[in-house]
């Protein structure tokens, strides 16, 4: 019998040592991507804060002119209906990332009283809204650990249409921040229409235009919906590595604590082991000198 737990005890230290090399593969993996994608990430928050800016002296601008200012994407209308955007993963083993951002979409739909479409990013959230009967309007999944400008443009077109066409009176986009390695957390922000940013002070300086603010919004304004987009997806997959990461580091401690303490007991089996053999040989040998 101690021989048999002292087997069990072997093939299951052999077992979890095969894990923990597993799960500390997976966290190397996931802290090279992670780099990468942090490096996107920071890298675009400048754009946008200054696209932004620019946008918001432009809008100024328009304002002030004759025309006005009016654009389809800055249409403001009673919301009847909405849609919301949820970005999820592909894959799980991504610690409570998935299960975050899923009970923030569950409970806005739980407490939204208007007509309701989801768009899903991501397998992991595609799969929670069919088990629980919600088809989705669009789907869109396997967009790779890089996210591509050309994938954000062309989900970004697709919300735009959704937008102007008046098939829905607001879109939201829910999406996971990434703050650290450590800690994301899951965000909604409002896509269209676009709030138009506030213009600078009278004291700022004037700008000329060429053609006109409102040829410039025209632009300004699809470019600004694409970097929203972009932006959001970036956020989402680093925020998706840096939980990954973290997840695996944490499996691969908890597997060192585990390997420890099988070691321990397999020592504490073998020696009881040892033991009872030294006992029955010696108990052996005193029957014999009795004789």
């Amino acid at each position: 019998m101690a021989g048999q737990s002292v087997r069990d005890i072997k093939r299951r230290i052999s077992s979890v040592k095969n894990m923990r090399q597993i799960t500390k593969a997976m966290e190397m993996v996931a802290a090279a991507k992670l780099r990468r994608a942090q490096t996107q990430v920071t890298a675009n928050r400048p754009f946008t804060d200054k696209l932004r800016e620019v946008l918001a002296r432009v809008v100024s601008a328009a304002r002030k002119s004759e025309a006005g200012l009016r654009h389809p994407l800055l249409e403001q209308r009673e919301v009847k209906r909405v849609l919301y955007v949820v970005i999820t993963a592909d894959r799980g083993l991504a610690g409570g990332y998935n299960a975050n951002i899923i009970r923030r979409l569950q409970s806005i739909l739980d407490e939204e009283t208007r007509e309701v479409a989801v768009i899903a990013i991501g397998r992991k959230g595609r799969d929670y809204l069919r088990k629980k009967g919600v088809v989705p309007l669009r789907e869109h999944v396997q967009l790779g650990d890089e996210i591509q400008y050309s994938v954000a443009r062309s989900i970004a077109a697709e919300l735009m249409d959704e937008f102007t066409s008046g098939r829905f009176d607001e879109i939201n986009i829910l999406y996971t921040e990434f703050i650290s390695a450590m800690s994301q957390r899951p965000v909604v922000k409002r896509l269209l229409p676009v709030e138009a940013p506030a213009g600078e002070s009278d004291e700022a300086v004037e700008y000329i235009y060429e053609p006109s603010p409102e040829r410039v919004i025209n632009i300004l304004l699809p470019r600004f919906v694409e970097t929203e987009v972009f932006g959001a997806l970036m956020e989402a997959k680093a925020s998706e590595l840096g939980a990954r990461m973290t997840a695996m580091r944490n499996a691969s401690d908890n597997a060192t604590e585990m390997i420890e303490q099988l070691t321990l007991n397999y020592n504490r089996a073998r020696q009881a082991g040892i033991t009872k053999e030294i006992s029955e040989i010696v108990g052996g040998a005193e029957a014999i000198a009795a004789e």
